[in-house]
């Protein structure tokens, strides 16, 4: 009876703390996973430049996974080992034989001191492995997002050897795992068995004297044989705590990382007036010798349009990710309601600015959900008024399912001007105090163009924005246009102004209206 009340009793308690203990582990795995992305969405643009996404998405699956399992399993092995290893010595030594214990357990240093090597070259190999499997998790990651260029350009089988090689890589360092991982048993089961010899040899000594019965001879080399998991949980032991270990450095190198731009001294956390100052001296970006910009100097009073143009390269997209603090500016200030951006809480800005990208993103959703990011609890009036003002409204009921359509992953089912139009759909639904619009139009045609700007200058009336664009007809209605060339303001004025200076501006204006009217005078030939 005792007997199975024992077993009954050890089923329940083994059952209830393997819940706790992977429980606990399981929890711990969220919470690491909830840091890292809670970390991810702090760090600005320039971490994702030195960072691959693959890279990123491995430190948040492999890696999370190596340390839970160190969390789980690691320390179910751990107290296990400990404790029947435990009670199994001391069993040996104070009812049996205590010189023959001590005698068995010699090859035990030779054992820990091999265990021990052997971890410092799993922890260094699987370190290896699973920088190898988030190079190649890039690659997937970067070849799925890129699939139609690589179609385009014939490269399947170029890709497909290339991935092959990177898994080959990830093979390879894994094999070399497994060749460190496959020693332990071996080992240990070498080390138990000389214990036995040991057991066998001195016990028979012992036998021979009359100190210990065979009787006790043979209970000793059962108790010995019990030693038998301890021994090999140990060895797994050292395993997973190495993987852990490999992987929570990376987890860890990761998390230590210190975003560039904070608000930890900001003390505003509301922002009572668009009006902006800019006086930018220099600005290189980290890493740089060359500055990106160079005495930029503007006022801009509320509700004012401000147009910023130049040649590719010339500044226009670092002048407004500045003013949207991706970088500060350190030889300079910017103002907005008469405070630097610093003053500022970072969720106070955000809101403040909406920012229209060059490179528009889509949700994998639906259009009405990806228009209402910003604002989910919009209503359906509130997401079609802001559909017709970005003159996409008209496009989206010509979907089969009109607001409800899926747009597939980043925006995949649809042409680049209507994804432009969607993402300042999705800004103009929240309203900002200030828009910036970086070269948001250059998908659309000319007249589309115009009926969007004249959307804008008839509802944002007394809302501040900021039009980069190549195109001049985008911003010849502007307030202030900027002329940038090398970073540094080459001209500036209205329209007017900069068309009687006949600078780069009005050669670049009058070219394209050049080009606008030889295009519509070849579509009306077509046509007669």
């Amino acid at each position: 009876m005792l007997l199975a009340l024992s077993g009954v009793l050890i089923y329940l308690l083994r059952y209830l703390w393997r819940v706790m203990l992977f429980g606990a582990s399981m929890r711990l795995g969220k919470l690491l996973r909830e840091r890292l992305y809670q970390h991810f969405t702090s760090m600005p643009p320039s971490f994702f430049h030195r960072r691959r996404t693959g890279d990123l998405m491995a430190h948040a699956t492999n890696d999370v996974s190596a340390v839970e399992q160190t969390a789980g399993e690691g320390v179910l092995t751990l107290v296990d080992s400990l404790t029947l290893g435990s009670l199994v010595v001391c069993t040996m030594a104070f009812t049996i034989h205590w010189k023959l214990t001590v005698i068995a357990l010699l090859p035990l240093p030779v054992m820990a001191w091999a265990v021990s090597h052997y971890g410092r070259l799993l922890h260094e190999r699987f370190h290896r492995a699973q920088e190898a499997f988030s190079t190649m998790n890039d690659k997937v990651q970067e070849n799925i997002s890129g699939v139609r260029v690589i179609k385009a350009m014939g490269l399947e089988e170029a890709e497909t050897e290339a991935f092959r090689k990177l898994t080959h890589d990830v093979a390879e360092k894994n094999i070399a795992v497994a060749r460190v991982d496959a020693l332990f048993e071996p080992t240990i089961s070498g080390i138990v068995g000389f214990s036995f010899f040991l057991t066998v040899a001195v016990g028979a000594y012992y036998v021979v004297k009359g100190e210990i019965t065979v009787g006790e001879l043979t209970q000793f080399s059962i108790y010995l044989g019990r030693l038998i998991w301890p021994m090999l949980a140990f060895g797994w032991l050292i395993n997973i705590l190495e993987r852990g270990s490999a992987s929570y450095d990376r987890i860890r190198s990761l998390l230590e990382v210190k975003p560039e731009i904070t608000d930890e001294q900001a003390t505003l956390d509301r922002i009572h007036s668009t009006e902006m100052e800019v006086h930018i001296h220099s600005f290189t970006y980290p890493g740089q010798t060359s500055s990106a910009l160079q005495q930029v100097h503007l006022q801009v009073r509320p509700g004012q349009t401000v147009g910023v143009v130049g040649k590719t390269g010339s500044g226009k997209s670092t002048l407004l990710r500045l003013l949207l603090r991706e970088w500060d500016v350190t030889d300079g200030v910017i103002r907005l309601g008469g405070h630097p951006l610093s003053d500022y809480r970072l969720d106070a800005l955000r809101r403040t600015i909406g920012y229209v990208p060059q490179d528009h993103f889509l949700f994998s959703t639906t259009v009405a959900e990806n228009i209402a990011f910003g604002k989910p609890e919009a209503t359906r009036e509130e997401i079609e008024a802001a559909a017709r003002l970005a003159n996409i409204h008209e496009d989206i009921l010509r979907f089969d399912r009109g607001y409800e359509t899926m747009v597939g992953e980043r925006g995949v089912t649809l042409s680049g001007g209507q994804k432009q139009r969607i993402s300042i759909a999705r800004a103009l639904l929240l309203d900002p105090p200030v828009l910036i619009l970086d070269d948001a139009l250059s998908a659309v045609d000319a007249e589309t163009e115009q009926n969007i700007l004249h959307a804008l200058r008839r509802h944002r009336t007394d809302r501040t924005t900021w039009i980069a664009a190549h195109r001049m007809s985008a911003v010849e209605h502007a307030d202030l246009i900027l002329v940038l060339d090398g970073g540094k303001v080459a001209e500036s004025g209205t329209h007017d102004e900069l068309m009687a200076r006949s600078g780069w501006y009005a050669m670049m204006h009058r070219r394209q209206q050049m080009e606008t009217l030889v295009q519509k005078g070849g579509q009306a030939n077509g046509l007669s």
